[in-house]
């Protein structure tokens, strides 16, 4: 079958070493749904009470951020900085103390959520993130911007066209092309050969005219097409002063069949990325970098100018008595300009857990992110907004950050609940250890 095709194709180039499967797990196909989610996640699906699995260990994803961040931290240029836990929680103590005593004189610490600024955007040393992460565990175990390992996925694939053409020609296909042409050339590539398998004795079938039309436009203008069309069997010639693909039995690949082409297009879709939270582990003074970085936004630099330009004209009208609908579009105005949200969870002691999340990704996992990096991870908890909101453990956490509003960057605090209200340790040792200083 296609899709086991595939699974050996990705398993040769790891034996081969030159991918590394290592966060994704064994044997994920292509074609497979996302990896099912924790057994908490699944009883929250059936709108249950929200019930903290018990484990003593960081779970996979809370494994891969730790490890991620102390390679970025690794790699910086930084000050000497003491990171003893009892020299750290000293700092935390310290950075408290003044916080309290300039609330106290009528100042606060914390800042309000970032307005974007591009005028000097490229200058900026003050962002809270350098900016957005992924992974792609069936390539490799770098951390890179989105385009980056787009271009890398680009460069593995064409690698493996001259051992693997027919299989990697449907890899190039769906993920080196916009989707709706990717889509439109895999209906049509499939209805091409489907009808020579239908029809064997249908020549009509066996010969494509590129220069038609519908070949230019469907099959022509996306990457990976020709060399799936010589990979089940068809060879450029030219007939009456035009050029043709022919078929021929003789020209498949050996090691494929029409059969195994056709379903692995069927079957083929795009090699993964997977987000990284890009974990951190704050200071109190370090809380007050929170302007983002572009790769947040949606829009462009220049777009983010612009709006700028519009809200400071309407400045003047602010005083206008506004409708709550008029109040809930200029809040979605607002929001559907990022892609990202910066979650910040400030804990009793001072301490904050920062990490980056899709907009559209569950306020469940924002959960499970924050209870894996817990040192007790089966106790009870809770993340109120500063203005005391607790959401419902039935009702939000199946629905998005967008939805409940909770972008571009929040600040949650944390309590134990129940039984776990006496507790005083929070955040796990080695995670205490990826603070660094300002």
């Amino acid at each position: 079958m296609a899709p086991s095709k595939i699974k050996s194709f990705f398993q040769r180039k790891k034996a081969e070493a030159k991918i590394k499967l290592g966060v994704a797990g064994p044997g994920r196909k292509l074609n497979s749904e996302a990896p099912p989610p924790s057994s908490k996640a699944s009883s929250s699906k059936q709108k249950d009470v929200y019930i903290p699995p018990k484990r003593n260990e960081l779970s996979a994803e809370a494994k891969a951020a730790a490890n991620a961040a102390l390679a970025r931290f690794e790699g910086k240029d930084k000050k000497e900085f003491n990171t003893s836990l009892a020299a750290i929680r000293a700092q935390v103590r310290k950075e408290l103390e003044a916080e309290r005593k300039a609330k106290e004189a009528g100042h606060t610490s914390e800042q309000e959520p970032p307005e974007p600024d591009t005028a000097d955007q490229e200058a900026r040393s003050d962002y809270a993130v350098r900016g957005v992460f992924f992974r792609c565990p069936m390539i490799g175990d770098e951390l890179l911007p989105y385009k980056e390992w787009k271009g890398k996925i680009k460069e593995f694939l064409y690698e493996q066209l001259a051992a693997d053409r027919g299989l990697t020609a449907c890899l190039i296909i769906y993920n080196c092309n916009p989707k709706d042409k990717a889509e439109v050339c895999i209906e049509t590539l499939t209805k091409c050969i489907e009808n020579i398998v239908n029809n064997p004795n249908e020549e009509k079938y066996k010969k494509l005219r590129m220069s038609n039309r519908m070949f230019c436009d469907k099959i022509k203008v996306c990457e990976g097409s020709l060399d799936f069309l010589r990979a089940a069997g068809f060879a450029e010639i030219e007939l009456d002063n035009e050029p043709h693909l022919i078929w021929s039995e003789d020209n498949i690949d050996p090691e494929c069949s029409l059969e195994v082409l056709l379903e692995a297009l069927k079957a083929t879709e795009t090699i993964p990325v997977v987000l990284d939270r890009n974990l951190q582990v704050l200071l109190p003074s370090q809380v007050k970098r929170n302007n983002l970085p572009p790769d947040f936004f949606r829009i462009s630099a220049e777009e983010i100018k612009r709006e700028q330009q519009l809200r400071t004209e309407a400045i003047e009208q602010a005083q206008i008595l506004k409708t709550k609908a008029m109040r809930e579009r200029e809040e979605l105005r607002t929001i559907n300009r990022y892609k990202f949200s910066l979650i910040r969870v400030r804990f009793p002691n001072g301490v904050y857990l920062q990490g980056t999340f899709n907009v559209y990704e569950k306020f469940g996992q924002v959960l499970e992110f924050v209870q894996s990096c817990l040192m007790h991870e089966s106790a009870e908890f809770a993340l109120f907004l500063p203005g005391g909101q607790k959401f419902d453990e039935r009702e939000d956490m199946e629905k998005s950050l967008y939805d409940l509003r909770l972008v571009p960057t929040i600040v949650f605090n944390f309590t134990y609940e129940n039984e776990s209200k006496n507790l005083t340790d929070f955040l796990k040792e080695e995670l205490m250890l990826l603070i660094q200083s300002v």
